[in-house]
């Protein structure tokens, strides 16, 4: 089953599939040390890996199995980041949330925002019941971007991760539909 995924947009946001264009400026987000600095994977060192993300978002859309969007900023257009649910179970109504935005806009609200339209449209779309997203302890913004959202930290799963060569934790949090309010309703297809 495809996922049709559409285009949402916030105030500030615009929520689209990947295209092949995307490929430098992802590269660019996933290459960076300091971006990626509590992922649970390495920063690219190959353009290639840009490539092969965008074919697996195309993948992962085409079977169902979640939706990975590019995030850009309204004003200007640009890239900033993505995010995603992935490992979309209709089954079990559940999904899993993730974002990864460029640095130079931290701190204005842009995860939340693209978290928020991103959930909104799982909820109305894949008629979800929960949604888990994960972080590593150390990583207290992701973890306030979540708690803004409406996510509660269920737990902490021990020493699950090797960051940068560095064992570390991660915080469980989860969002139950019952849980979910909604501040701002993205507008699909605008």
């Amino acid at each position: 089953m495809t996922l049709a995924i559409p285009m949402l947009h916030t105030a500030r946001l615009r929520l689209r599939p990947f295209t092949d264009a995307d490929a430098a400026p992802l590269f660019a987000l996933h290459s960076s040390t300091y971006v990626l600095r509590y992922w649970d994977s390495p920063p690219w060192n190959e353009r290639a890996r840009a490539e092969r993300f965008i074919a697996a978002c195309r993948k992962m859309a085409d079977e169902g199995t979640g939706a990975r969007v590019a995030i850009d900023r309204v004003s200007d257009g640009a890239f900033i980041g993505w995010c995603s649910l992935t490992l979309w179970n209709p089954d079990h109504r559940s999904a899993r949330l993730g974002y990864c935005l460029d640095d130079a806009v931290w701190g204005h609200g842009y995860a939340t925002e693209a978290a928020r339209a991103l959930l909104q449209w799982a909820f109305d779309s894949l008629d979800l019941n929960r949604v888990q997203a994960e972080t590593d302890t150390r990583n207290g913004a992701s973890a306030r971007v979540l708690e803004k959202i409406g996510f509660v930290r269920e737990g902490t799963l021990r020493e699950d991760c090797v960051v940068n060569g560095e064992v570390s934790d991660s915080w469980v949090f989860g969002l139950l539909r019952r849980e979910w309010r909604p501040s701002a309703v993205p507008i699909p297809g605008h």
